[in-house]
């Protein structure tokens, strides 16, 4: 089995913020998001839900991924969400209804 990588959304519990990062562990990094492991933005604004994410077989995709979702609207962002997770409801992998 080959190693994975991924590009996500997260954001806070109200949908106000958007924050997207890449990570070779989703399960892992939701844990510290909703943990506040890390110190800095996530932390500061309460992003612990991840609400869209897609996976990549190459580390240079999901970061290059990354960069153009960086680059878009908010507006842009939240359609994309909204295409597979219209409630915006936590996509987090190791919770029981997660896609």
């Amino acid at each position: 089995m080959g190693r994975y990588y991924y590009t996500y959304i997260a954001t806070n519990k109200n949908n106000t913020v958007l924050y997207t990062g890449v990570t070779n562990d989703l399960a892992r990094r939701s844990y510290e998001h909703k943990n506040k492991i890390i110190n800095g933005f996530t932390a500061k604004y309460n992003v612990n839900k991840i609400v869209w994410y897609n996976m990549f077989s190459s580390p240079y995709e999901a970061i290059a991924a990354e960069k153009t979702i960086k680059g878009w609207t908010r507006a842009k962002k939240i359609k994309l969400i909204a295409g597979i997770n219209y409630e915006f409801k936590d996509l987090d992998p190791s919770h029981p209804t997660a896609r």
